[in-house]
């Protein structure tokens, strides 16, 4: 009996053998491959040899402030873009969250931004920015008001692209939250009611509580696609005017495939990667405190 459960283990290794060899082909050897170039300086652009260099290119990050500018980009969007993506959310789920005709068309409706693929919304988004022709301009003039060089302006175009990412995942936040709403029995709302709470203590006394742990993943993963943000920035500005408008990731880019510095793009990219699992690890332990309160 023992043989033969020996045998069954061992032809279930051997199926499950090609399903690993593919996935430390594909994931764990460029990522250990990346972590050992971040120690080495390889500017294969003048072709020269790798040398290892030890903490060198992390150091170097603390002195460039070309990539303190992109982190503050990147900070615009996780401050200001993920901040209205939640309220916005909020506010639409709590109002989704009720029984009314044509429900399932509007939460429908609702759901096309983030349904269209990102390169579409790029467009879509760089058509309304036009300085001339776009229709956000021509309701500026309607209105009164100068027209204002979105994609141009070094101060603005930062918040230009917040705007994008806001319209396009919002409704991310809205599915995700109103999700959450729906789990929350019908018996605590009247339970509340029959207490005399009114609408406010409702919500901050009965349905955030309990929304918690699905706000937080919500956020958590909207701050993490966020810190990543690229598409958005190649389409609307390609980083500018200048340099006004780079994000994180697309610095890394440009480091890695267009400066051919290799060594120096992956220390950025694992900067990146242990900033983003330490905002990680701060959501997950705030929900971990709560849950044993």
């Amino acid at each position: 009996m023992g043989n033969l459960r020996r045998r069954d283990y061992f032809i279930a290794f051997l199926f499950v053998l090609p399903v690993v060899v593919i996935l430390l082909s594909i994931s764990i050897f460029p990522m250990m491959y990346s972590l050992y170039l971040s120690f080495c300086k390889w500017d294969i652009g003048m072709g020269g040899h790798r040398v290892f260099i030890g903490v060198g290119n992390y150091l170097r990050l603390f002195s460039d402030a070309r990539f303190f500018n992109a982190l503050k980009n990147t900070g615009r969007v996780l401050l200001f873009g993920v901040g209205a993506q939640f309220f916005l959310g909020l506010l639409l789920a709590l109002l989704l969250n009720r029984n009314f005709r044509g429900r399932s068309l509007v939460v429908t409706l609702f759901l096309l931004p983030m349904m269209i693929s990102p390169v579409v919304v790029g467009c879509i988004w760089k058509i309304i920015y036009h300085y001339q022709y776009g229709p956000l301009n021509y309701l500026l003039n309607r209105l009164g008001f100068r027209s204002v060089n979105w994609l141009g302006s070094g101060s603005v175009s930062p918040y230009s692209i917040v705007l994008a990412d806001i319209w396009e995942w919002t409704p991310f936040m809205v599915i995700t939250l109103l999700a959450g709403l729906q789990a929350i029995p019908d018996d605590l709302y009247e339970a509340a009611r029959v207490d005399g709470a009114n609408r406010w203590q409702i919500f901050a006394g009965v349905v955030f509580p309990l929304l918690r742990p699905v706000v937080i993943i919500a956020i958590l993963i909207r701050v993490m696609d966020a810190f990543k943000i690229f598409d958005l920035v190649v389409l609307l500005t390609m980083g500018g005017p200048g340099q006004a408008s780079e994000s994180v990731a697309f610095y890394n880019y440009l480091t890695g495939f267009k400066y051919f510095s290799m060594g120096y793009a992956s220390a950025m990219s694992y900067f990146q990667l242990a900033v983003i699992v330490a905002i990680a690890n701060v959501f997950l332990r705030s929900w971990r405190r709560r849950e044993m309160l």
